[in-house]
């Protein structure tokens, strides 16, 4: 992206975007009235045939991802982005363009959907272009791990040999029953388990992710435990706080749960882990939401784009190392208590 309006050679350009209007004749298509100010050079947008502009990589930002696909072979109580069946033959190739754009510079670029693993051979196309186009960005896949249940795809992702790849996989619960009922398909536990077992077997690194909610909440030590004992080889797990949007939103009744109820559980289950030796974190809690204990292992991430604190953080002296709040949260009551932390208030708890 350039700024470029008037008579210049727009060689190379595929089309040009203006605030307020443009020569009436132009070789590349021209979308006006349309507010630029957010962007940066090097950000890269889409632009479709009715002239909507979406920005899909922000350069300045260290949160960004490709959208693999809109598909998904589970259908998780909470998932931030509801499947839908679409026609995604045609991602691959916009996807490999927009890495072939990207500033080789780039630090962290995640690849996320829908599953992406749905794209079949198509995915290990892309990891590729980015091996080959930004080879010192790191990669996270995040992804349901089920298709890793058949080691050949496995094995073949392991064969990019991607100089700093992760796969971030959910695991929910220490029984399978609860698992399955979560994603809303029998028999994905199964799969899921096998298929971070394959990717180790690869040596392919992996990360756990763990959505804390009603149904996960209460058993959090026994799944820390599960993870001990079967599933040492990842490189990270993560306990993730709710994101209120897409079905999260719809079934909030019968998923929210207040952090103080589940305080207890996440400790034992953080401190298990961490003392075993595991790289343990805690993502998209406020640290007035856990336990003193626990604020190392709270990291800030929550995406920038998304990431929002309500006036009542003002005080809080801890805010700048605070990992917030999804801004949609801020919408529900319920998730979004603040007790802003001050000098006073830590002697208060000391005492």
């Amino acid at each position: 992206m350039a700024a470029l309006v008037g008579t210049e050679d727009l060689s190379g350009y595929l089309a040009v975007i203006s605030e307020e209007g443009g020569p009436r004749s132009l070789s590349v298509p021209l979308v006006h009235g349309v507010s630029i100010a957010h962007l940066d050079d090097r950000d890269i947008v889409h632009i479709n045939r009715r002239g909507y502009v979406r920005t899909v990589i922000r350069n300045q930002s260290v949160s960004n991802s490709l959208f693999a696909t809109d598909r998904c072979n589970s259908l998780c109580l909470m998932c931030s982005q509801p499947p839908r069946e679409t026609d995604d033959r045609a991602k691959v190739a916009e996807l490999t363009r927009i890495v072939g754009l990207m500033d080789p510079a780039t630090k962290e670029l995640g690849i996320t959907g829908g599953e992406p693993t749905l794209l079949g051979e198509g995915l290990l196309e892309i990891i590729a272009t980015c091996k080959a186009r930004l080879p010192n960005t790191a990669l996270h896949i995040l992804s349901n791990g089920r298709r890793f249940w058949y080691s050949s795809y496995a094995r073949k992702l392991a064969a990019v040999e991607h100089p700093d790849l992760m796969v971030g996989i959910p695991v929910y619960s220490d029984i399978d029953s609860l698992h399955d009922y979560v994603v809303q398909a029998k028999g994905a536990f199964d799969e899921t388990i096998i298929g971070l077992q394959n990717l180790a077997r690869f040596d392919v690194p992996v990360e756990i992710r763990v959505v804390i909610q009603r149904h996960t909440a209460p058993r959090l030590p026994e799944l820390a435990e599960f993870i001990y004992r079967n599933l040492t080889f990842a490189s990270h797990v993560a306990f993730m706080g709710l994101e209120i949007t897409g079905f999260a939103k719809a079934n909030l009744d019968q998923l929210w749960i207040p952090p103080e109820d589940y305080r207890v559980g996440l400790e034992a289950a953080v401190t298990r882990l961490a003392t075993a030796g595991l790289n343990v974190s805690i993502y998209n809690h406020p640290l007035c939401s856990l336990p003193e204990s626990l604020w190392s292992f709270s990291r800030q991430s929550i995406s920038d784009w998304k990431n929002e604190f309500p006036p009542e953080c003002e005080p809080c002296e801890v805010r700048p190392s605070c990992g917030g709040f999804f801004a949609w949260n801020l919408n529900h009551p319920q998730a979004c208590k603040v007790r802003p932390v001050t000098t006073e208030s830590l002697r208060s708890t000391a005492s």
